[in-house]
């Protein structure tokens, strides 16, 4: 049965239109001075990068890759610059900006007096949505200062870092990929002290949750999973026991889930090493035999370098009053800080152990941006005798497989997610160069180009 010409020509015009209607995959060509691998430190020079579909497609000399562009391809040519893969901060808190009070009420609070006020004022004066849209405005602030990607680890209210997640990955708000974790877990007693009992547990329970027991630690891993948490945080501390640590990381890890363990001393770090957690964040007292069980183990240290400049404690107390006394001793604070940043570094670097590094960045710092005061942990990395190929590593390569999304970001290879920063000279010469992003795409989105 043949075919009426009118039909035929019907199905042409459709087939016509459909083709039409189907526009050939967005495509930009990147050019730059130069492209560093974090993982060999070598650089191409000059470089281009293809992306489409928001991933990377091809790198290589410009002129190669070009060639396999299609005709359509959007150039972006960043002149003389370097590019890198875009940062992750593997520990931040992005629903949280402590701005620290007078002298005289930080000596007023027998615990936490820098912190626990700041972190009060926004768990019960704020509300969740007042808090995620401060959340909101953090994130951005981020991005644009070239993370883009943030694991978030815990002071976001109940959900408030899952909803920001969300919020980010559907596009109704700019920021960088996140990883939530939900509420941190903890023992009673820790962080916040000694509250009016009539609102004591309501506030608590809108940023922590309680570990009383092994079986209470299972159902607060549960608590957090019903919120669709990408991991678990807890702070042991000293105040967890080896059984509580070893049963929610047990529980984490049978929902798929991995757990970074806030641990500074010795005591604390054991029962994260014998409990088989991913990550120690801090670490402060690690020591050497520690570092190596934690090497045969592959558990990260992931660092938080932000004290270790020398500087921190006078920067957040910079719109505050001080006393001869108490700038003095914070003067010796950040003295003591950089001493001993100094020594963990060494002693990381010599032990072969997996890090990364993190901003824990949960302050205001006056003068910056978010994104401005999470870059000063790259000073102070450096401050503290890491070399700039080890601090470059520590914020994407090694970052990304502490996360386990070596697979998605952290190097700017073929396949990987089109994330991409870039600044005017070369950050291995001078590490500072990585405070003053030119450039960012995420996704093959040009979030920023100064260049």
């Amino acid at each position: 049965m043949r075919s009426h010409p009118v039909v035929i020509l019907l199905l042409a015009l459709l087939a016509v239109t459909q083709a039409a209607a189907q526009p050939p995959a967005a495509a930009t060509l990147v050019k730059a001075g130069r492209l560093i691998d974090p993982r060999t430190g070598s650089a191409l020079s000059p470089a281009a990068v293809l992306v489409e579909d928001g991933r990377i497609k091809r790198v290589g000399a410009p002129a190669a890759v070009q060639a396999e562009a299609p005709a359509t391809v959007k150039v972006v040519d960043l002149g003389g610059a370097t590019l890198l893969p875009g940062l992750i901060d593997g520990h931040t808190h992005l629903l949280l900006d402590v701005i620290v009070p007078q002298e005289a009420q930080v000596k007023r609070m027998s615990f936490n007096g820098e912190f626990e006020p700041g972190l009060l004022l926004t768990v019960a004066g704020m509300t969740p949505s007042a808090r995620a849209l401060l959340g909101a405005k953090l994130a951005r602030e981020d991005l644009e200062s070239g993370f883009t990607t943030v694991r978030n680890v815990g002071h976001s209210g109940i959900d408030g870092d899952v909803a920001l997640r969300d919020a980010i990955n559907a596009g109704r708000v700019p920021g960088p990929r996140m990883l939530a974790s939900g509420r941190k877990l903890i023992a009673r007693g820790d962080y916040i002290e000694s509250l009016n009992p009539a609102v004591a547990a309501a506030i608590a329970e809108q940023e922590f949750l309680y570990v009383e027991g092994a079986d209470s630690a299972r159902s607060a891993v549960r608590a957090n999973l019903f919120y669709n948490v990408d991991l678990i945080k807890v702070a042991v501390d000293d105040t967890l026991s080896p059984v509580e640590v070893s049963a929610l990381v047990d529980e984490a890890h049978r929902q798929r889930l991995k757990v970074a363990v806030h641990a500074g001393s010795r005591l604390s770090i054991q029962m994260a090493i014998d409990a088989g957690a991913d990550s120690i964040e801090h670490g402060n007292d690690v020591t050497d035999e520690q570092l190596r069980a934690m090497r045969a183990k592959g558990i990260f240290l992931d660092l938080t370098p932000t004290f270790f400049d020398g500087s921190f404690w006078m920067r957040v107390h910079a719109t505050t009053v001080l006393s001869p006394d108490f700038r003095a001793e914070l003067l010796a604070r950040d003295a003591r800080g950089q001493q001993r940043g100094a020594a963990l570094v060494q002693r990381v670097l010599q032990s072969g152990v997996k890090f990364a590094a993190g901003s824990d960045m949960g302050w205001y710092l006056p003068g910056k941006t978010r994104g401005e005061a999470s870059t000063t942990m790259f000073a102070a990395l450096r401050t503290a005798g890491m070399p700039p190929l080890d601090i470059l590593r520590a914020v994407t390569t090694n970052a990304a497989e502490m996360l386990g999304w070596q697979d998605r970001v952290g190097a700017v290879e073929p396949g990987k997610l089109a994330d991409l920063i870039a600044v005017a000279a070369d950050p291995l010469a001078d590490i500072s160069e990585l405070e003053r992003v030119r450039f960012v795409m995420k996704g093959g989105e040009v979030i920023r180009n100064d260049l």
